[in-house]
């Protein structure tokens, strides 16, 4: 959920910030955690086509930021240029405020940080450590390759869902079709003709004779039943739920684990190779994770301010797997453990696509059978009175 925050920043004074967190105890933790006085925090109330539409083109300025500063522009010209040739107005407008924090004395990831809303807290601290290097062109580099790996995994999830769901759409129609018009115009044929009927056929009957007779009532408590699930289902306690439930379920619950993973080590990994101290990119990195997950961080920081091994500390806080821990020691025997975290990811995503394509590979048939069991039923039910009565008159 995205929260407005008025907040007294360090060096800055009284600013106002857009923050996307799960609830408003999550949004106040995070920006204390920065060193930031929250003075008020109200949630923000919009659709999400309103918000889709405004939402700030972050790769697309981060490719265009590399080109120019590889052309040898300073940052602040790029910046300028990049305003000059903007033509949507709210992105301009960002710009110029990220080169008014900039002109006050401000270094760029604290301009970007000022600006939550469209830019990610992993892309301020991927700026932060290039600035202490001096590489911010490769540093954004590493960002976008890594936004790209992500966006890949979301659009492979996202394209295999798609069939299931068509066919999920088309047998609800169907089906609403045969029991809301097929099903009462049976049910009036087969009223008066005085036969006795099998059980299953009187009790669908018995639905047409209702949704004849009061068809409107019913729309109308079904049109209200699918708003009250829409309208929860955008709830951030819904969601909550939901997502508790999906990862106390024994299969799907180890792998949305496995899917958090593979984003914390690749995010962890891209911190690391930037020159960011382990300790520090885990609680820039910790934001990600879920509820489930984010004690395990905490965990995790507290063994490593012990003098605990990256691999130790990660164990500690339940954040490994059986190959993240053998990578993980691997990484800290050669000193590559940026690299070795990456590995973990790609690994991780690798294993996470096969697991989707078995389950979708299962699930279409068995969702295809279950469909056409239950439209084959319903047709059966309706058509054993004239099979019976076919029977007598032979």
């Amino acid at each position: 959920m995205r929260y407005r925050v008025k907040a007294l920043c360090p060096g800055t004074g009284v600013t106002a910030l857009t923050v996307e967190a799960l609830d408003e105890a999550e949004a106040t933790a995070r920006l204390q955690r920065d060193g930031t006085q929250v003075l008020s925090i109200v949630a923000e109330r919009g659709n999400w086509l309103s918000a889709r539409r405004a939402r700030f083109p972050l790769l697309l300025f981060t490719q265009e930021l590399i080109a120019l500063l590889d052309a040898g522009l300073t940052l602040t010209e790029v910046l300028e240029t990049l305003a000059e040739k903007e033509s949507r107005a709210e992105s301009r407008q960002l710009i110029e405020r990220l080169l008014t924090t900039m002109r006050e004395g401000r270094s760029f990831s604290a301009a970007l940080a000022a600006q939550g809303d469209a830019f990610p807290p992993l892309y301020a601290a991927t700026v932060r450590a290039a600035e202490s290097t001096g590489d911010l062109s490769p540093a954004l580099a590493r960002y976008v390759g890594y936004q790209n790996q992500v966006d890949t995994i979301k659009k492979k999830v996202i394209s295999a869902s798609i069939y299931p769901l068509l066919l999920i759409g088309v047998g609800t129609l169907v089906i609403g079709f045969l029991l809301g018009y097929v099903v009462p115009r049976f049910a009036t044929v087969y009223a008066d003709s005085g036969r006795d009927l099998p059980w299953m056929s009187r009790m669908l009957l018995t639905w047409g004779e209702a949704v004849d007779a009061h068809g409107g009532m019913i729309m109308l408590g079904a049109v209200g039943f699918i708003a009250s699930v829409a309208v929860a289902l955008v709830q951030p306690a819904t969601r909550a739920a939901l997502t508790r439930l999906a990862w106390r379920t024994p299969a799907v619950g180890e792998h949305l684990r496995t899917f958090e993973l593979a984003r914390f080590y690749r995010s962890l990994g891209m911190l690391l190779t930037g020159g960011i101290p382990v300790v520090s990119a885990l609680g820039m990195v910790s934001g990600l994770l879920s509820v489930n997950l984010r004690s395990g961080a905490a965990t995790a920081i507290e063994s490593m301010r012990r003098g605990e091994t990256i691999s130790a500390a990660f164990a500690n806080g339940a954040l490994t797997t059986p190959v993240a821990a053998r990578l993980l020691r691997v990484g800290e025997k050669s000193g590559r453990m940026g690299e070795m975290m990456e590995r973990i990811a790609v690994f991780h995503d690798e294993e996470m696509a096969r697991w989707v394509d078995w389950f979708i590979r299962l699930f279409e048939p068995l969702l295809m059978v279950f469909i056409g069991l239950t439209i084959g039923l319903i047709v059966v039910l309706l058509y054993m009175p004239i099979f019976e009565l076919a029977g007598s008159i032979q």
